[in-house]
């Protein structure tokens, strides 16, 4: 398969990890590199062995750069994916696809007019323990799904930069759930289907700043299950768990003791081997599979919409101190 030419825009320490993984693929060719920091952009180019672009215009006037991995700052998402749309160059866009539902709506449909391929990265829903569960829930071997509950959590105590967009309530409003715990958001809806009611709570207890570093939404599935999720910035180190309860089975995932499984009579959980894949390079060549085989991405602009609408629902349930609708959410384009 002939590679597929990328520039790399907005460089930041995700643009690395996003380069890291083309490097270990086969399927791509990083052609150049922008952002505004002269140094950055030299830096970029050096460790990657690429060009250093002077413009994003310069970019998308080069015929021969067929995609955009874009780690721009949400509230550009939507101005630099409709450049690179109407320059006929497909998108890999960084979590969250945007600030506001109306503009991850409007990037989704751009891109779906141009008849370019827009993929988000969400990488956590293809950890080797989700897709296990899935296969399960998908074979009915779970039974009716009743309850879930997840956490993730990092120590960012003396780690953050104030100054980033990352930190800051104006760049990444919601915090801690809508950085972090949206990919737990994803996957929740991939094992327990759509979310159709979310209350919130969020507070800041430990890091400096105006943003949530501790958050917590109880979600109301459309098939009735309840599932609670936690997300942390505050916490002492890095975990992540999941369970999923069905009615004739339940497994336990944490990122030290792996999975187990437990079906309906039995009194021991039992532990499942599974792979660990490396799941941003995958889900970066499922991008290039689509552009060349014309196949659909997992998580495309209006899943991932769907997505920042259950956060964005969140935030507003505790603000207003009620349970939202996330419909109410996507019709506002909150």
């Amino acid at each position: 398969m002939k590679k597929l030419r990328v520039a790399v825009l907005g460089i930041g320490w995700w643009s690395d990890v996003l380069a890291d993984a083309c490097k270990r693929s086969d399927k791509f060719e990083i052609v150049t590199c922008f952002t505004r920091s002269a140094d950055k952009r030299a830096a970029f180019a050096k460790k990657y062995g690429c060009a250093q672009a002077q413009s994003y215009e310069a970019i998308l006037a080069d015929t021969t750069i067929e995609a955009i991995i874009n780690t721009t700052p949400n509230n550009v998402h939507l101005e630099t994916t409709r450049q690179a749309a109407d320059a006929g160059k497909h998108v890999f866009l960084d979590k969250p696809i945007a600030n506001t539902v109306g503009e991850g709506m409007e990037i989704a449909r751009i891109c779906e007019k141009a008849g370019v391929v827009l993929a988000l990265g969400y990488q956590r829903r293809r950890e080797g323990h989700f897709r296990w569960i899935r296969n399960e829930i998908e074979a009915g071997r779970f039974g009716k799904l009743v309850q879930a509950e997840g956490n993730i959590s990092r120590d960012r105590l003396g780690k953050i930069d104030l100054s980033s967009w990352r930190y800051q309530a104006e760049g990444m409003p919601g915090g801690v759930m809508l950085q972090i715990g949206i990919h737990y958001v994803d996957v929740l809806e991939m094992l327990m289907g759509p979310v159709k009611r979310v209350s919130g709570m969020s507070n800041r207890l430990v890091l400096p700043g105006d943003n949530p570093d501790v958050a917590n939404l109880i979600l109301e599935h459309d098939s009735g299950a309840i599932s609670n999720l936690t997300a942390s910035y505050a916490s002492a180190s890095e975990y992540y768990m999941m369970n999923i309860y069905g009615k004739e089975a339940s497994a336990y995932y944490d990122l030290f003791n792996g999975l187990r499984h437990l079906k309906r009579g039995e009194t021991k959980a039992n532990p499942v081997k599974t792979e660990i894949g490396d799941t941003i390079r995958e889900e970066l060549d499922e991008f290039v599979d689509c552009i060349r085989d014309g196949k659909k991405p997992e998580t495309d602009g209006y899943r991932a919409s769907r997505n920042l609408a259950v956060i964005k629902a969140g935030v507003k349930s505790a603000r207003e101190g009620r349970a939202v609708e996330v419909a109410e959410i996507m019709k506002s384009g909150e």
